[in-house]
């Protein structure tokens, strides 16, 4: 008898180290039990690949492989220019002193909140009324994109709660972050930002689930649309998932904001590496989806020392004729 309570003992000691080690074991979201979410010790890239990135049903989540075509895609696709390659704007090392691509921090739920002030500057505006209020667990040494220069996105995952914060043209002022608009995204639920507000990204929505990140390329699958972006004549108005416009007419040949463009599905991808193929599969399944005014065909993706720049380079010989705009359905 002794012999086996000591045994029942010995294997719930067993049970409670590992749990306390096991820093990305899963456990379930009290707000939905089949959603999942990370308890950790210590935050890490890895951890937040784990958690769930929005429900099943969210539209960042569809295959849409089989969608029918735009009847404007043709149109659409000429304007932005047939010849026009993409451009991985994400990679290793550094561009004129900055990090490539749009970072971003991991955060457990005991991180220290943050006050958010918003504020003009020369760069954009105030849109501090169609923005989510902090305090926000964004750490004060979160890096900027392009050290501060240019959009200058900042973001934060927190893993243990599912929730991402992501600030547009931002800096920190003491021991307070400044910026022109922030956004708060609940990563459990299929909730959007209140109709006509943007959010870090021009088109209202969130930045870091549509970004390319090195961690996929190790699972070896990219389960969502890649965020892009085109020039502002190039761009019309806005539908669902987005949110928020920067033009207030709508051309037939202009792509709105969360429109998608599809790789066709005959592109041959046998000849890139097994890092590029799985971008391009990727752009096949759920495509790339139009999210913020800037560069033509440029997509966005985390900085990592892994990624191979002149390998990423390979993606330029993908076109703009190689694309289908899938159907657009209501433009608002």
């Amino acid at each position: 008898m002794y012999a086996k309570m000591h045994l029942i003992r010995f294997i719930a000691i067993l049970t409670m180290v590992g749990i306390g080690l096991l820093v990305t074991a899963c456990k379930k979201s009290e707000d939905d039990p089949g959603l999942q979410t990370v308890s950790c010790d210590e935050a890490n890239n890895a951890n937040a690949e784990n958690i769930t990135i929005f429900p099943a049903d969210h539209p960042l989540n569809q295959d849409i492989s089989q969608k029918a075509i735009d009847p404007n895609s043709s149109a659409i696709l000429t304007n932005i220019g047939l010849t026009q390659g993409l451009f991985p704007d994400f990679g290793s090392g550094t561009f004129n002193g900055s990090i490539i691509g749009i970072p971003y921090v991991v955060v457990c739920s005991n991180q220290p909140e943050v006050e958010v002030v918003f504020r003009a500057n020369s760069y954009d505006g105030n849109y501090g009324d169609e923005s989510d209020q902090g305090p926000f667990p964004i750490p004060l040494d979160a890096p900027i994109e392009g050290n501060g220069v240019g959009d200058s996105h900042v973001i934060a995952v927190d893993v243990e709660n599912g929730i991402l914060y992501e600030l547009y043209n931002a800096s920190v002022n003491g021991n307070t972050w400044e910026a022109s608009s922030a956004a708060k995204f609940d990563l459990k639920t299929t909730e959007f930002r209140t109709d006509g507000w943007t959010s870090a990204d021009a088109a209202g929505l969130p930045i870091w689930p549509c970004l390319v990140r090195y961690e996929e390329i190790e699972k070896g699958v990219i389960d969502h649309p890649i965020r892009f972006t085109l020039a502002r004549s190039k761009i019309g108005r806005y539908v669902h998932p987005a949110r928020h416009l920067v033009n207030t007419t709508q051309a037939d040949n202009q792509l709105p904001f969360g429109g998608i463009l599809r790789l066709k599905a005959d592109f041959d991808i046998s000849g890139y590496s097994k890092t590029n193929q799985v971008i391009l599969t990727a752009m096949k399944k759920y495509g790339i989806i139009l999210a913020d005014v800037g560069s033509s065909m440029f997509i966005s993706g985390a900085p990592d020392e892994r990624w191979g720049n002149d390998d990423l380079k390979q993606l330029r010989q993908v076109k703009v004729s190689d694309f289908d705009v899938i159907e657009l359905g209501t433009i608002k």
